[in-house]
């Protein structure tokens, strides 16, 4: 190699390792956080169970039945504390049994994630067992904290963005490290080294070994948080959006509902029901079909007029294209529930890995700049 590449590529190089430090310094602690509270997440609502037994399903109580008068009784119940008839409820059909989740969301709000009540229900769904503001409790803080640091619409920009700047920071990271020589002597830890060379293998090293895993879970987080960059980078197909007939009357019940959605997705397993307050929405149905990865938060949805009780649209991901079944992986991705336990646990590990690097990275900076001061 010449004089003149050599030296134009140490000059990338340096540049490379200031854009890294740069980065490092003004997104390192934001970094720290949203790994730390991601960690917190990855098992949020069996840590919020824990912390309110209340809702804890006990050892004898069975899952009620899909026909059962529980969850129209559960309705009531809600209906009975919320007098407000244009307010929509959504309830979570868990399959485990307990006590059953509910999110009210009253007419006066604003349309924001924030504006809910979260409601759980007894087992037989005639009352009311818990009931707090989304916010208002520490693992919901923490998830808004982690999804737009409090700041709502505006915070989730922020974060979605930052992640992009944080990816430029791992791939940034690795151009910096790329060795010259011998590659056994770039992924070694040198034990008896002074402490400065220490803290940089401790640095690189926990970097390397985790920045695959670490490039998914800040991709996925930025997808999840800027669903118009989604859009259009994966070109989901759209959700259909049909209105129900304007007959007025009696509505349908909720059973009555689950059974419209299974005829129309046989293979499906119902997680949600969406229960709306304006007189022209549908029923909305959430159900996870064979191939759909997430087990909580699925993909497809079956639509139910609201008074005629019939079926006015289907969405379902294994029908929806290439776009649809991409986005489909990106939560699961996100919060480690991919591969099961053994992946959640993971995913707990990982979100201490930015505050590790930010800790030897920053200390690394200082002990340099000491040593040039002397």
């Amino acid at each position: 190699m010449s004089g003149h590449h050599r030296s134009a590529a140490s000059r990338a190089r340096i540049l490379v390792r200031r854009v890294h430090l740069w980065l490092g310094l003004s997104l390192g602690l934001l970094f720290a956080v949203l790994g730390l509270t991601g960690s917190a997440l990855v098992f949020y609502t069996g840590i919020d169970a824990a912390l309110h037994p209340v809702v804890e399903p006990g050892r004898s109580e069975r899952s009620p039945d899909l026909a059962s008068p529980v969850w129209d009784r559960a309705l009531a119940a809600g209906r009975a504390r919320w007098h407000d008839s244009a307010g929509k409820w959504t309830i979570e059909v868990t399959g485990r049994g307990g006590t059953i989740p509910a999110r009210f969301y009253p007419s006066s709000g604003h349309g924001h994630h924030a504006d809910r009540m979260m409601v759980w229900f007894s087992p037989d769904g005639s009352r009311i067992v818990r009931a707090e503001p989304w916010g208002g409790y520490l693992m919901s803080w923490l998830y808004q904290l982690h999804m737009a640091l409090l700041a709502g619409d505006l915070g989730g920009q922020v974060v979605g963005w930052s992640g992009v700047a944080m990816l430029l920071l791992l791939v940034s990271g690795i151009a910096a490290w790329w060795p010259r020589g011998s590659w056994r002597k770039a992924i070694a830890f040198k034990r008896d080294a002074v402490p400065i060379r220490r803290l940089r293998d401790l640095h690189k090293l926990s970097g390397l070994w985790s920045m695959v895993l670490l490039f998914v879970l800040v991709a996925t987080g930025v997808l999840l948080a800027l669903p118009a960059v989604t859009q259009a980078f994966l070109q989901p197909a759209t959700i259909p959006a049909p209105k129900s007939s304007d007959e007025g009357g009696g509505r349908v019940s909720i059973v009555r509902a689950f059974a419209a959605a299974y005829r129309a997705l046989p293979d499906g397993r119902i997680v949600f029901v969406d229960i709306p307050g304006a007189d022209d929405a549908p029923v909305r149905v959430r159900l996870q079909v064979p191939s759909d990865p997430h087990r909580r938060f699925p993909g497809s949805y079956v639509f139910i007029d609201q008074f005629s009780g019939r079926v006015l649209a289907v969405h379902d991901v294994r029908h929806a294209g290439t776009g649809t079944a991409v986005v489909s992986w990106v939560r699961t991705l996100h919060d480690g529930t991919v591969g099961g336990l053994a992946t959640r646990i993971l995913a707990v590990l990982l979100g201490f890995v930015p505050t590790l690097l930010l800790a030897t990275g920053v200390l690394h900076w200082l002990r340099r700049r000491a040593a040039h001061a002397i």
